[in-house]
Parts: structure tokens; C-alpha cells; sequence
């Protein structure tokens, strides 16, 4: 059975977007070749215009994707448990731990800001990792599990103390301990702002 023309379209942007995420994941933006691309992709450069304008469009397309797996990912963990405040833990430790794998931590937290500009990125960042946590935030207040405290104040800290775990990870030589460490600190600090 023939492909449509707008599943031939999905199908050659999805094969650049993984292509390309493997790129940038392991040369970086600056020093991923678009020829490389494209060729790994077996698609032409005018494709590659033709659906996202630019290396630029590309880069911010696979941003958007890993964005996307990680919200995906942080929802399944924080969905093991039925309590509220076990499911913030979780969530919060699963966006660590997914931001920080080798696939993901340059393309989000190294290159985005850089790439497509702080603004722009903040605004993503504001659309899916920060969303999500501060919908759950909201819920718990709801609830009556949080102390209180200004939902945005307290979503903008955590979502910038997570940032900052994941790049100081990255860094050390060790980085499953360094996790470990970290899963512990949240924990903590979290639980500061726990009301029952």
C-alpha cells in the first residue's frame, strides 16, 4: 500500500529528527555537519530546508522532541504511585535521571539555550518539563500536602535546581553516585515543604 504524500512528509521528518538527535547528542550543534546528516538520513538537504528551514528549525525540532520523551518518561514514573507527594519525588527523580543520559543532557541543558536563544528556550522549558511540575505542585496544595507557598516561586526553583543537578552530574567522574546524591538531596528538600 502507497504511503500518502503527508506520511512520506512525517516519515522523512521523523527519520532527519532521529538522525539528527544522534548527531547533536554526540558532535554537539556547532560541529554536526548537515551533509552528515542528511546523507545518514538518505534524504536530500532540500528536504531538510523544505521541512524545518534550517539547522537551526532541525535542531529546535529534536529539542522539542527530547523535551517530549522526558515529560513522557517523568509521567510514567511519577504515575508508580497513587500518593500525591510520592509521585512529585518520582517525577522530580526521573527528570534527573533522564535529562542527565548522554542522549539527552547537551542537546537540553548545553546547546538549547545556546542554539535557539535563552528566551526561546525558557519558554519551551515553560511549556513542558515547568508545566507538568507545576500542575502537580497545584495539586498537591490542592490537596493539602504542601506548606504555603507560592506555586510559581517554588516551581521556577525546583525546575532551575534540577537544571543545575543535571549539568553538575554531567560533570563529575562518577555520575551514579553523583545521582544517587542527588536523589537524596531532592528527596530532603522537597520533603522541607511538605505540610502532613
Amino acid at each position: 500500500m502507497k504511503m500518502s504524500k503527508a506520511e512520506q512528509k512525517q516519515q522523512t521528518m521523523q527519520k532527519l529528527i532521529e538522525v539528527a538527535r544522534e548527531m547533536f547528542s554526540k558532535k554537539g550543534y556547532a560541529d554536526a555537519a548537515m551533509e552528515d546528516i542528511v546523507k545518514q538520513a538518505g534524504v536530500t538537504r532540500g528536504a531538510l530546508y523544505h521541512n524545518f528551514g534550517s539547522k537551526e528549525g532541525l535542531f529546535e525540532a529534536v529539542l522539542a522532541s527530547v523535551q517530549q520523551e522526558i515529560g513522557e518518561r517523568v509521567e510514567a514514573e511519577a504515575a508508580r504511585s497513587e500518593e500525591p507527594w510520592q509521585q512529585l519525588i518520582l517525577g522530580c527523580l526521573a527528570f534527573v535521571s533522564s535529562a542527565v543520559e548522554q542522549r539527552n543532557k547537551r542537546i537540553l541543558l548545553i546547546d538549547g539555550p545556546a542554539v535557539i536563544g535563552w528566551e526561546k528556550w525558557r519558554r519551551m522549558d515553560e511549556e513542558n518539563s515547568m508545566r507538568h511540575l507545576r500542575e502537580q505542585l497545584q495539586t498537591i496544595k490542592e490537596q493539602g500536602y504542601l506548606r504555603p507557598v507560592s506555586i510559581d516561586a517554588l516551581t521556577h526553583l525546583l525546575s532551575g535546581a534540577m537544571n543545575e543537578a543535571v549539568l553538575w552530574i554531567s560533570e563529575t567522574p562518577d555520575q551514579e553516585k553523583s545521582l544517587e546524591e542527588i536523589s537524596a538531596a531532592m528527596t530532603l528538600l522537597l520533603e522541607g515543604y511538605r505540610s502532613k
